[in-house]
């Protein structure tokens, strides 16, 4: 039988709303102990100038096995 780890990370993905990435963690078995936001950037020209802008925030949850 192969162990599960007791710490897993679980990222918001495209398309998918925050309490179904809660579901599917629940679904493995794992309960949400932490939650990290981290910006994505994405280079922009403006003006002649290359900025540098927020793209998206990205959603990642650490779970601990039940």
């Amino acid at each position: 039988m192969e162990k599960k780890p007791n710490k897993k990370k679980f990222q918001v993905e495209t398309g998918e709303t925050i309490s179904q990435c809660l579901d599917r963690m629940a679904a493995e078995g794992y309960l949400p102990m932490r939650r990290m936001e981290e910006p994505v950037f994405h280079e922009v020209k403006k003006n002649g100038k290359i900025e540098v802008e927020v793209k998206e925030q990205r959603i990642t949850f650490e779970g601990k096995l039940l």
